[in-house]
């Protein structure tokens, strides 16, 4: 944690007083590779069972790994988008378990020696910012997947996963409370994504975590702590860490005590359910992989990956704020995902970008989730919303003739300039125009007009009536301003 402060904030209440949660998260991210981390088969998602399994993968006999170098290459990307040592040096082990979509026996992983070390997460949660510590970022082989539930007497098995390359990035147990842990996920999905290291996508289970929670008085030492496996969306993440710390409370509050175990998640019944006890690193009886070398490259090698990696969340969230003169806030939503931020630069390229920013976030993404669309899908381009955006800012059209423009750009498509002056949908700048349309509307309502010089605040009446008198296109400001000067406003 950050501060006493923060820590006081997210106390979860007992019968016997407050508690404090502690959360570490193992995260395993799919590595974005066409082919897997000691074999040439297709990483591909979707195939017929066993379809893509090469006789590496299949474990048979006096078949040798042969390390991907793209694999490596990303685990280096992803571990300097983390600001984390990288360790040019590290070594494979195999951790020995049994199971039947473990064909080998044995899993490859790393465990004393990983490719990346220490690094650091900066999240947002709950209004405030902190920093979440990475203890490490290893490389492993992914397992198959058992199939439980296409006949009632047999179990199956698929091997088109077993082999895949994951990075298993594992953090300090530095969050207190669901909502950080669901903030510190979605960033470190952003940054991922960011690199292309991983696609994030967690319905595939290209992305899924590992979640450690304990509970403890607050200053006592830290309590036991039970791992939820295999938790594949951010809410789910939530609900688990706060299900799991209650039922861990009321089970020492009720004078029990907390066996150290794996366990899993039921999001349909809100609960989490032993698995098995909880493994030490002892009982996977690692050691080298005598097949595998050392892993070994040079600095040189990791520099010229760091020399093309591309501006990550915080220094496009910075660039915004300064370029744009946008709202923390604002730069925050826009970055959250890469093409938003892509999508964003096209409309506000030389144009204000504080409107630009407004029309993004509350038209365009407003009317995307109403219609359960993502931006890559968006009827509007990016183009065209510059477009209208710019059309704003010159003052050709008002607001509101824009969201007019807007709703025919969604749904009809065509340049925004064009529509405009085909259809005759500029604004009226003309003073005398608009002299004549306020004259119009005093003349008619002399009541109004003395209620107006009593209180100011009916200005505002008499705008709209000008403002429809003129189909919209009257400029605001100046209808505004030419009111208050007739009718002796301040």
């Amino acid at each position: 944690m950050n501060d006493a402060s923060t820590a006081n904030k997210n106390l979860m209440q007992g019968a016997t007083g407050p508690w404090e949660i502690v959360i570490g998260l193992e995260v395993h991210a799919q590595v974005n590779s066409k082919s897997k981390l000691f074999s040439g088969s297709s990483t591909a998602f979707g195939a017929e069972p066993n379809s893509h399994v090469s006789l590496v993968d299949a474990a048979m006999p006096g078949m040798l790994p042969v390390i991907n170098e793209e694999c490596v290459a990303q685990a280096i990307r992803t571990g300097l988008g983390l600001k984390a040592q990288i360790n040019n040096r590290s070594i494979f082990d195999r951790k020995n378990y049994f199971y039947p979509d473990l064909p080998q026996g044995y899993q490859i992983s790393q465990y004393k020696y990983p490719i990346v070390g220490e690094g650091v997460i900066e999240i947002d949660a709950e209004g405030e910012s902190m920093t979440v510590g990475i203890e490490r970022l290893h490389l492993e082989q992914d397992a198959g997947k058992s199939i439980h539930d296409q006949h009632p007497d047999y179990s199956y098995v698929d091997l088109n996963r077993s082999g895949v390359a994951l990075m298993e990035i594992v953090s300090k147990p530095d969050m207190r409370s669901a909502k950080q842990a669901q903030a510190y996920v979605t960033k470190l999905r952003t940054i991922l994504r960011y690199l292309e290291t991983c696609d994030g996508d967690m319905e595939k289970g290209n992305l899924r975590a590992d979640v450690n929670v304990s509970v403890r008085k607050p200053g006592d030492k830290l309590g036991t702590r039970c791992e939820i496996k295999n938790v594949n969306s951010i809410r789910f993440i939530g609900q688990a860490i706060e299900v799991e710390a209650r039922r861990q409370i009321g089970i020492i509050e009720d004078g029990g005590k907390i066996d150290q175990e794996t366990r899993l998640f039921d999001p349909a019944k809100g609960e989490t359910r032993a698995m098995r006890s909880k493994e030490e690193a002892h009982d996977y009886r690692y050691f080298p992989d005598p097949d595998l070398l050392p892993l070994e490259f040079t600095q040189g090698y990791v520099d010229g990956l760091k020399a093309h990696l591309p501006e990550l969340p915080d220094e496009k969230k910075a660039r915004f704020i300064k370029d744009f003169g946008l709202s923390a806030y604002d730069a925050s939503v826009l970055v959250a995902e890469k093409a938003n931020a892509d999508y964003f630069e096209i409309v506000a390229k030389d144009r204000d970008g504080k409107i630009a920013a407004n029309w993004v976030i509350n038209e365009l993404f407003g009317r995307l989730n109403k219609e359960g669309k993502d931006i890559e899908h968006s009827p509007v381009s990016a183009a065209q919303l510059g477009g209208i955006v710019g059309l704003i800012s010159s003052n050709a059209i008002s607001g509101k003739i824009a969201k007019d423009l807007f709703e025919i750009v969604w749904t009809e498509g065509g340049d925004p300039a064009d529509i405009v002056e085909k259809r005759g949908m500029k604004q009226v700048t003309d003073t005398g125009a608009i002299e004549k349309a306020v004259n119009e509307i005093i003349k008619a309502n002399p009541e109004k007009v003395e209620q107006a010089k009593l209180k100011p605040s009916m200005l505002g009446w008499f705008v709209g009536q000008v403002m429809k008198q003129t189909g919209g296109k009257a400029a605001p400001a100046a209808v505004s301003d030419m009111l208050k000067a007739k009718l002796g406003i301040e």
